[in-house]
């Protein structure tokens, strides 16, 4: 049996994760490969649940730690409910978001702490971690003006959140990408999508490989 993948996608609001993954999801599957693609908080219906909690809007009053824990427990259901199994039998596993996304928003730009939130992970994920994470790395400005040229795209309650907030958020995936070296791999997401997503399978390809 073909050895399973777990591949992640992480960036700020507007770094074209979603481009990235349909793209990346084509040239595995033009490998023959089974894929299958999701996304946290979400995946699953559990799951999806809690993603509408922890972003309608009306929740401004939710707490730092809720929402830390949230995501966890949203996280956890996912897990085991998707990727496990998936990974299991053989399957290319691509998600849009995981832990890094919590030690970045949580831990870094709502001051949590990143050891604090990684030991709510640490618990939740059950020491399954990807075997690559691709950060695309962009200017807040450019992300959200991405984001607000897009009509059709619904407004949440982090899309709420100031722009100092985002640059926070910026500088905690800088700083996952230097604690975790080894797994996180750093792509500039100004680049066109062809070029990103070329860079990217160059990293995903060594993976499938190795």
């Amino acid at each position: 049996m073909t050895q399973g993948r777990f591949i992640t996608i992480e960036g700020g609001e507007g770094a074209g994760k979603t481009t990235l993954i349909g793209l990346l999801a084509q040239r595995c599957e033009a490998q023959g490969r089974e894929v299958v693609t999701t996304r946290e908080p979400g995946g699953i219906p559990i799951a999806e649940a809690i993603r509408a909690v922890i972003l309608d809007k009306a929740n401004t009053a939710m707490d730092a730690r809720t929402e830390a824990l949230l995501y966890a427990a949203a996280r956890r259901q996912h897990l085991a409910e998707k990727v496990m199994p998936a990974i299991a039998r053989g399957a290319v596993v691509i998600c849009d978001r995981f832990v890094d996304s919590s030690l970045a928003y949580q831990g870094h730009a709502r001051g949590l702490g990143f050891d604090e939130v990684w030991e709510i992970n640490r618990f939740a994920t059950e020491g399954c971690m990807p075997d690559l994470t691709l950060y695309l790395d962009i200017a807040p400005e450019a992300g959200l003006a991405r984001i607000h040229a897009d009509a059709d795209r619904e407004v949440n309650r982090l899309d709420l959140e100031g722009l100092a907030f985002h640059r926070r958020v910026r500088e905690g995936f800088r700083q996952a990408a230097e604690r975790f070296p080894e797994r996180i791999v750093t792509l500039d997401a100004s680049a066109s999508p062809d070029r990103i997503a070329d860079a990217a399978w160059a990293q995903v390809e060594a993976r499938l490989s190795h």
